[in-house]
């Protein structure tokens, strides 16, 4: 890569000198891709709609980053959201937002790709499409603006942002941008329009072009009908799906920001998906089959990007952690290899078991770190409900092995809200906390390391597109408030109460991620206008305005509760359905009935249920029949 590339900063100094954290806006990190613009006929920049270290966690980024920069003639560059002191002054002064890597403006770019990962982000969309110059309606835009294209989990309900994109990625974006790109130069080469190009790529697989549905609606506001506009554009958007994961793309150089991210660390993901199927979860239906990478693999890759980052953490990433089949033999040749060296091994989503906890005290410091695990619901009742899968019994026997360790901290995750929950069922949350804590001064007092420390933290159920739990209803603000109040007053009465404490996540919050999650293309005039009144940064607790988001519902002629704590019927038309995720509806209406009966699924590696991610042709499903 040529390094001749010239480079001013969009900033002056005078601007940098006078916001928090100017090194979020310089670009030039350790491993950032240089290239000559001569050389290069395609442009992508590469959006994570929020905070430059939260956006520089993200490992989706950093792969598609990686890829497109292999790419011949094409230079990926980057940009994050601009935090509220920049923002004022950008508007202020009329800087066009820019791209780290060239500091040149993002408009003047082919594409703009954002990454979608929750649904707080959304005023911060408009936000990057504003300061860019970028027309915020999709269809006002003109040849002169980048192709705006959305992907990530989000996209598996593009419906509330439709208006605002020119396409949707649907899947893994490993698969199908070599072929999108070509498209565009061919369209390009041959002087073809903007609507030239969209009509192409709205029949490449994987690809969704809002412009070219219709969209009608029965009497009582649900979906009449959702149908392509013109012959040739498909009826149904199949998603992108990776099934060899271990021949694939990954950086062995990621991106080292200059200041503190959100996780600064090297980031190995182990596998894709989970066997788990927590009804609840969207990721693990979303995600399916399993896909594991091959041991090797992930050993050399370690090696490299270690090496490339100078990084002293790693941590490997998946959704379960423990059920990745061969995490030993990667656990022990990452310990033997760094051993002495200052490499911590950070280990997210394990299961609590004896297992576990062996591998844990292995590789972390016991004294500083704290024992987490997600129960999700205080009884075993309700664990069944969820398909959590997990007993009292795995709870109290692995924090007891824990305790026996050397860990005296723990962390508890709960959900509330969550279908057919009683008052037994959030009292359960106080009542599963002590217990554990009794746990703990059943060892002898000489044996213990100091006192017992629980958190206990509830976020509220939100009923996720493509999991079984979509036809649920969801709770107003204030019945879930009412049952934090239940939670909160049971563990006050808790013999431990002075070792236990419990948090709960913002109710207001939670309403719109559900008005936002299963909404349709009306609700988009609610995102425009919550974003007209000031809204950003939606996701950060001391950002998001409640009264802003309620007159924006207000003033879209929009019934909040219509999208929120209705339930669905069996057989409605969600805005979502023509995206095809290889699980089917009918699977997942199963386990929506199964959930009322209180029966538990197993999971993929006991017994296949038939959920559809067998037509992949590979991964889990296929392990036990060579």
């Amino acid at each position: 890569m040529n390094n001749n590339t010239e480079r001013r900063l969009a900033l002056s100094d005078e601007i940098l000198l006078s916001i928090d954290k100017p090194a979020r806006y310089i670009g030039n990190e350790v491993n950032m891709a240089r290239k000559n613009l001569k050389d290069i006929d395609v442009r992508f920049c590469m959006c994570f709609p929020d905070v430059y270290e939260i956006g520089m966690s993200h490992l989706g980024i950093q792969i598609l980053y990686d890829m497109f920069n292999k790419m011949e003639g094409v230079y990926c560059e980057r940009v994050y959201s601009p935090w509220h002191d920049l923002d004022k002054i950008m508007r202020e002064r009329h800087i066009p937002l820019f791209a780290l890597e060239t500091q040149q403006p993002v408009k003047d770019f082919d594409f703009l790709g954002i990454t979608i990962q929750y649904e707080m982000c959304y005023t911060n969309i408009l936000q990057i499409l504003d300061l860019s110059g970028i027309p915020l309606i999709a269809a006002e835009r003109d040849e002169t603006s980048p192709i705006v294209i959305g992907g990530g989990p989000c996209t598996y309900n593009p419906e509330p942002i439709a208006e605002f994109f020119d396409i949707f990625y649907i899947g893994e974006g490993e698969t199908r941008y070599q072929q999108l790109i070509e498209c565009y130069r061919k369209n390009r080469d041959n002087g073809g329009s903007r609507e030239d190009f969209l009509r192409m790529a709205a029949k490449l697989s994987g690809i969704y072009v809002p412009r070219f549905y219709n969209v009608s609606y029965n009497e009582d506001g649900t979906l009449k009908s959702f149908t392509p506009a013109e012959e040739g554009i498909p009826k149904t958007i199949k998603k992108e799906i990776v099934m060899d994961v271990s021949n694939t793309f990954y950086p062995d150089k990621p991106l080292v920001p200059f200041i503190r991210a959100t996780q600064d660390r090297v980031v190995l993901e182990i596998q894709r998906g989970c066997i788990r199927g927590c009804r609840f979860c969207q990721a693990g239906m979303i995600y399916r089959p399993v896909r594991e990478r091959d041991v090797d693999y992930l050993k050399s890759m370690a090696k490299k990007m270690l090496e490339s980052t100078g990084h002293d953490e790693i941590s490997l990433s998946s959704l379960s952690s423990s059920d990745y089949s061969k995490l030993n033999e990667l656990l022990l040749f990452l310990i033997e290899e760094y051993k002495g060296k200052g490499v911590n091994i950070s280990l997210p989503s394990l299961r609590v078991d004896a297992f576990s906890l062996d591998i844990m005290s292995k590789v972390q410091d016991v004294r500083k770190s704290s024992l987490t695990f997600a129960p999700e619901a205080g009884s075993q009742r309700l664990r069944n409900v969820i398909n959590k899968g997990l007993t009292e019994e795995n709870i109290l026997t692995g924090c007891g092995l824990a305790f026996k360790g050397g860990w005296n901290k723990v962390k508890l995750y709960f959900m509330l809200g969550l279908p057919t929950e009683t008052r037994e069922d959030m009292e359960g949350i106080a009542l599963l906390s002590e217990k554990i804590a009794e746990k703990y001064y059943e060892i002898p007092k000489s044996e213990r390391n100091s006192k017992i420390s629980i958190t206990a933290s509830s976020s509220f159920f939100i009923p996720k597109p493509f999991t079984p739990f979509q036809w649920a209803s969801m709770c107003t603000k204030e019945e879930f408030l009412n049952r934090a109040k239940v939670v909160n007053d049971k563990f006050k009465e808790m013999l431990n109460k002075k070792s236990m404490k419990y948090n709960w996540h913002e109710a207001d919050v939670s309403v719109i991620e559900g008005l936002l999650a299963r909404g349709d293309r009306r609700v988009s005039r609610v995102i425009l206008n919550a974003y007209n009144s000031g809204c950003i940064y939606d996701a950060w607790g001391d950002s998001f305005v409640n009264e802003k988001w309620m007159k924006a519902v207000l003033d879209a002629g929009i019934d909040l509760y219509f999208y929120t704590t209705r339930q669905r019927e069996p057989d409605e038309l969600f805005p979502w359905d023509f995206i095809d995720t290889g699980v089917s509806k009918s699977f997942l209406r199963r386990e929506w009935e199964r959930a009322y009966k209180e029966q538990v699924t197993p999971n993929c590696r006991i017994q296949c249920s038939g959920c559809g991610a067998k037509a992949f042709g590979g991964g889990v499903c296929y392990e036990n029949t060579n």
